[in-house]
């Protein structure tokens, strides 16, 4: 990457899906930080990868002037500023799950910081209203996964008790 440094308003968007229409009829700017939310393990559920929305940005020749964010996961075809694995995820209630349209999102890859101008009070208001989302499985495999799955920083394990994990493989 050319730059290591990003900062911009945010665009919010509460699936890959969303995101990619938005950038499919071009309704983005440059400069923004595209953010992807509920893709990570509980939200997708799973942990499906962000490539097609970022492949779009390339192909339109913005893959430089934007940045994007997610608690999805991205493999290593993405190219572009794309922070992924972003956590705690926003089905847990997360920082990235408060987030709204505006908000300045700093990125810092020499640092390795993420940091937007919000303020903790504000966050703490935010979240006084936040809820999950629904993300339609209300039974069935997906579900339970959902249930049990553990933050994607631990690995992501999902047997019984993985969502309160302390200490993961990932660690050892």
């Amino acid at each position: 990457m050319k730059n290591l440094k990003f900062s911009g308003p945010a665009r919010c968007f509460d699936s890959e899906e969303v995101c990619f229409e938005a950038v499919s009829k071009r309704q983005y700017k440059e400069g923004e930080v595209l953010v992807i939310r509920y893709e990570g393990p509980q939200g997708g559920p799973g942990m499906r990868e962000m490539l097609s929305t970022t492949a779009a940005l390339y192909g339109q020749g913005m893959g430089d002037k934007v940045a994007l964010i997610t608690d999805g996961r991205f493999s290593g075809a993405t190219r572009g500023f794309c922070v992924g694995h972003v956590g705690p995820e926003a089905q847990s209630g997360g920082p990235i799950a408060l987030l709204q349209d505006g908000d300045i999102i700093n990125l810092d890859a020499i640092e390795g910081t993420l940091t937007c101008n919000v303020s903790e009070k504000e966050f703490s208001e935010r979240k006084k209203a936040w809820k999950p989302r629904e993300h339609g499985y209300g039974s069935g495999a997906l579900w339970k996964y959902a249930q049990s799955v553990g933050p994607a920083v631990g690995g992501a394990v999902t047997h019984p008790g993985g969502s309160k994990e302390g200490v993961a493989y990932a660690d050892i």
